[in-house]
């Protein structure tokens, strides 16, 4: 019986060692699902120049303009609504090529003069309160005529029940919701300049009950208030 004993040089071996892990790291790739950048923040377009925003005030070398929105979420898509949560959509505008390091943690509301000021919060607390204005719920299937039927003693056939729950948008519509919140968003990291978004504060209250507004701006690029239309 002849057996036949195949060496293969270091360096070859090790050239063969690196191509099964590269195979084995394309597979691993191709089989591991990415993050749709469909879905990232901050593809709010931002406006003209800072003029074109009611409030506009300087830190260091951005200028940054604001708007109140209440609680309007306005996205490219159309307006959202939501209840728990009030909006500001700013922007930053500097040098053309500049950059500037954001964070959801440099903002912060505060409403009336108040000595406490609002957080800022992550686009991820408001999605549970999300409602669109124009959603219209499904019509529900035509219900067969009933008086074709003849009853002896039932009588009344539930007139006496009471409505039914108004229907709830399905999960898909409500991802649609937050996925074009996301969108509108205000990034966050090393971003080039013009960069917009919109900013999150938690409030219940109605918008007609405040009668004055600051925005407070503490990050990279200094510090600086923006006195707000409310």
């Amino acid at each position: 019986m002849l057996i036949v004993t195949m060496q293969f040089p270091a360096a070859r071996a090790g050239a063969m060692v690196c191509g099964v892990a590269a195979a084995a790291l394309c597979l691993y790739s191709q089989n591991t699902p990415t993050p749709p950048r469909a879905n990232e923040p901050g593809e709010l377009p931002p406006r003209s120049a800072p003029s074109d925003y009611p409030a506009q005030a300087k830190a260091g070398a951005v200028t940054i303009a604001a708007e109140f929105k209440g609680h309007f979420v306005p996205t490219p898509q159309g307006t959202l609504t939501t209840e728990d949560y009030v909006v500001v959509e700013a922007a930053f505008f500097g040098e053309p090529g500049a950059k500037i390091r954001l964070s959801v943690n440099d903002f912060s509301l505060r409403i009336n003069g108040k000595k406490n000021t609002l957080p800022s919060q992550p686009y991820g607390m408001i999605a549970p309160s999300l409602k669109d204005p124009e959603w219209e719920p499904p019509k529900p299937p035509e219900a067969k005529n009933k008086s074709s039927f003849s009853g002896g003693g039932g009588g009344g056939g539930g007139q006496g029940d009471p409505p039914p729950p108004p229907p709830k948008p399905s999960v898909e519509v409500q991802r649609g919701w937050v996925a074009r919140t996301v969108k509108a968003s205000m990034a966050e990291g090393d971003r080039p300049v013009p960069q917009a978004g919109l900013i999150f504060f938690p409030y219940r209250g109605q918008s007609k009950g405040i009668d004055s507004l600051e925005l407070i701006y503490k990050g990279a690029a200094g510090q600086t208030k923006l006195t707000l239309q409310p």
